[in-house]
């Protein structure tokens, strides 16, 4: 592992970070709860899903064998002889001029093998229902129209590997297998702090030298959209000794403590000396803007992260570092947001070295091609401009700018890991 105070690249640092990390233990939630959550154990039918043969649709059963003849010179009529309605059964016979009417989920009937659907069946004579004589012109093949037994998963059958993430599909096959809870893995417990003795409660109008404290909502927020369960601490003051008494307290309740600033090295800025003192330091530099303090360590076995006390710092800190952690102690295997290339579509000068995540919107040009706009103002302090952003356009390490028509790397802030472009 490099040295805690090495200036790390994002992929490092991110390397660094899901080290430290595991899978939770699982947890029995009903099945409702499992939506979106990832399977910590398979899951198998207790029976056969369907349990039955039945028909896929409105019509008649019969034997395939009934109408190798049939034409639109010389149609095969046969007479119904009984109706099915799903939930209904029928054991009887079917002879050779004779079918059954069949409604769609019924089943099928051991003494047919097909079923003609009802918009293409002539009425000889009556309604088409019980003791109607109806008319095919044409042949079917055998098992037309019905849905075999077992289709879906036979008895014993695992219909949800550990690992597969469930979604409103995956609910309705399970319940169809019987399982109505579900082990999944546990969603992690997330402390956030923010610290700064210049912070008042959002409630709270500021006075002279103070400013609403609005990072901890946000990064709950993060916390909540990336499946964790946020809990926001009382606002820490700038001490050491109030810093390493909140994180050593959380570390002992949680999976996982975020603080947000004091994370660079100024006078009051004590985030790295409690992580230190009080446990492990694993880095402390990251390559990137906005967020090259980005302190990452254990106390007490628990991961603590202290973010900068910058909004877009602190956001992008978390999206990048924090959040693939989150989803890898939730048992996610997809842990980046999805990338395209794009073609800028101003000039962007560089002065800083760093990577720099530039906020912005990405569309599609009407050539087909994807186009991004970085914001105008890519100040660290705003979360307004990320409100109306929907991804982040990079700008590699080094000096060279960017020119109108270039082809940059995003990453779409809008569209979930899982997903492959």
């Amino acid at each position: 592992m490099p040295g805690a105070d090495e200036m790390l690249s994002v992929e490092e640092a991110r390397s660094v970070v899901l080290s430290q990390v595991e899978p939770l233990p699982s947890e029995k939630v009903s099945l409702l709860e499992s939506l979106g959550r990832v399977a910590a154990t398979p899951a198998s039918s207790d029976i056969d899903v369907a349990p039955f043969a039945h028909s896929a649709m409105d019509g008649y059963a019969l034997r395939a064998a009934q109408l190798g003849s049939a034409t639109d010179e010389h149609p095969v009529n046969l007479r119904v002889i009984a109706e099915i309605g799903a939930g209904s059964v029928y054991e009887g016979p079917i002879g050779e001029d004779e079918c059954v009417r069949i409604m769609t989920g019924a089943e099928l009937p051991s003494a047919a093998d097909s079923v003609v659907k009802y918009e293409i069946v002539g009425v000889v004579s009556g309604d088409g229902k019980t003791g109607s004589v109806v008319s095919f012109t044409a042949p079917c093949e055998v098992g037309s129209n019905v849905r075999a037994a077992g289709e879906e998963a036979h008895a014993g059958d695992v219909v949800l590997r550990a690992g597969d993430v469930i979604g409103a599909a995956g609910l309705g096959c399970l319940a169809s297998c019987g399982v109505i809870e579900f082990d999944v893995h546990r969603r992690p417990k997330v402390a956030i702090m923010a610290t700064g003795s210049e912070l008042v409660p959002p409630t709270q109008v500021p006075g002279p030298g103070h400013i609403r404290e609005s990072n901890s909502q946000a990064m709950a927020a993060c916390v909540l959209e990336a499946g964790g369960i946020p809990t926001i601490m009382p606002i820490v003051p700038d001490t050491y000794d109030d810093l390493h008494h909140a994180v050593t307290e959380a570390a002992k309740d949680f999976d996982f403590v975020i603080t947000t600033g004091g994370a660079a090295n100024g006078d009051y800025d004590f985030i790295k000396q409690v992580v230190a003192d009080a446990g492990e330091v694993y880095m402390t530099l990251v390559n990137m803007r906005p967020g090259k303090a980005q302190t990452f360590g254990r106390v007490s076995g628990t991961p603590v992260f202290g973010l900068p006390g910058n909004p877009a710092a602190a956001y992008c800190g978390f999206q990048m570092l924090i959040r693939p952690a989150l989803r890898k102690m939730q048992g996610f295997s997809a842990l980046e947001f999805p990338r395209i290339r794009a073609k800028i579509t101003k000039d962007m000068k560089k002065k800083d070295p760093r990577r720099i995540l530039l906020r912005s919107v990405y569309s599609k040009a009407s050539d087909g091609t994807y186009e991004v706009t970085p914001a105008k103002n890519q100040s660290s302090g705003l979360f307004g401009v990320i409100q109306r952003s929907n991804c982040m356009a990079i700008m590699p390490e080094g000096l060279d700018p960017k020119h109108a028509g270039d082809e940059v790397e995003c990453i779409l802030m809008d569209v979930p890991e899982e997903t492959i472009l």
